[in-house]
C-alpha cells in the first residue's frame, strides 16, 4: 500500500490533486485508516495512470470518470492510448518544424510564407505513413487494400483541414448541448457535404448517414471518434439521421 505522499511523488502530481480526485469520486483510495490517512493499492495506481493520460488529452474530469467507471480492457486501452500519443508526437514534430521555419524568418527579417504556416504533410510517403493503421484495419477487417492507391498530397491536406474543422465544430455543438436537429448544425453539415462534393467524394445525405453508421459498427473508427469526445460517434449518427429526414421532408 502507498500513502498519498508516496503516490504523489510516484505520479509526479500533488497531494492536493489526489485529495480533489478523492472528493469527486474519481480516485478513491483502497483504504482509509481510522486516523483519516489514505492508502492506495496497485489498482488505484493503474487508475491514476489512466486519469493522468486522459488529462493530457484535455478531457474534463467528469468525462474521465465516465470513461473509467465503465469496464475496460486495460491492455487494449493502453495500446489505443499509445497510438494516440504517437499521433500527438508526429503532430508536435510538424508544429516544431513550422515554428523553426517561423523563427528563421523572424531572424532574417522577412515575412513567413503563409502557405507553409498551415501546411499538412509534404509527401505522399508521409500521408501513407499517417494512414497506415487505418489502411491495415480496413484490409484485415473488410478486405479493402488501399495501400496501392496514389495519394494526392494537396487534396489530402485540404481534406484534412476541412475534416478537422468539421469535427471540431460538431464536437463543440455536442458539448454545448445543441440538439441533433438544430438548424445551425444542419447548416454546418451542408457546408461539409458541399466540400466533399467539390472534392469528388460521395456527399448526399444518405451517404453521410451510411458513413456515420459505419463509424458506429466499426471498432477502429468508433474508438477514434469516442476518444476525441465521449458520445461523439452516436451524436454524429443522430445528426445524420435527422439531416436526411429533414432533406426528405423538404422535397
Amino acid at each position: 500500500m502507498y500513502t498519498v505522499h508516496e503516490v504523489a511523488k510516484l505520479a509526479h502530481t500533488t497531494v492536493k490533486t489526489l485529495h480533489h480526485y478523492h472528493r469527486i469520486g474519481l480516485l478513491i483510495p483502497e483504504q482509509t485508516t481510522e486516523a483519516g490517512y489514505r492508502l492506495y493499492g496497485l489498482k488505484d495506481l493503474e487508475r491514476l495512470q489512466q486519469i493522468l493520460f486522459y488529462k493530457e488529452l484535455d478531457l474534463p474530469l467528469k468525462e474521465i470518470k465516465q470513461l473509467l467507471d465503465c469496464e475496460i480492457d486495460r491492455e487494449n486501452t493502453l495500446i489505443q492510448q499509445k497510438k494516440l500519443l504517437e499521433q500527438r508526437i508526429e503532430r508536435f514534430k510538424g508544429l516544431i518544424k513550422t515554428i523553426n521555419s517561423s523563427i528563421q524568418s523572424a531572424k532574417e527579417g522577412v515575412d513567413a510564407d503563409m502557405e507553409n504556416m498551415f501546411k499538412g504533410f509534404e509527401t505522399e510517403e508521409e500521408w501513407k505513413k499517417a494512414l497506415k493503421n487505418q489502411d491495415e484495419h480496413l484490409q484485415q477487417a473488410y478486405g479493402f487494400d488501399l495501400s496501392y492507391q496514389k495519394v494526392d498530397v494537396e487534396s489530402m491536406n485540404d481534406s484534412a483541414v476541412e475534416a478537422q474543422s468539421f469535427n471540431e465544430d460538431m464536437i463543440c455543438y455536442l458539448r454545448e448541448g445543441y440538439p441533433a436537429n438544430d438548424p445551425e448544425v444542419f447548416e454546418r453539415v451542408q457546408e461539409h457535404l458541399s466540400f466533399l462534393e467539390k472534392m469528388g467524394h460521395p456527399s448526399t445525405a444518405q451517404d453521410f448517414l451510411n458513413q456515420t453508421e459505419f463509424f458506429i459498427v466499426d471498432d477502429f473508427h468508433r474508438n477514434m471518434l469516442e476518444q476525441w469526445q465521449l458520445g461523439y460517434a452516436y451524436f454524429l449518427n443522430k445528426v445524420a439521421a435527422n439531416y436526411l429526414r429533414n432533406e426528405s421532408d423538404a422535397k
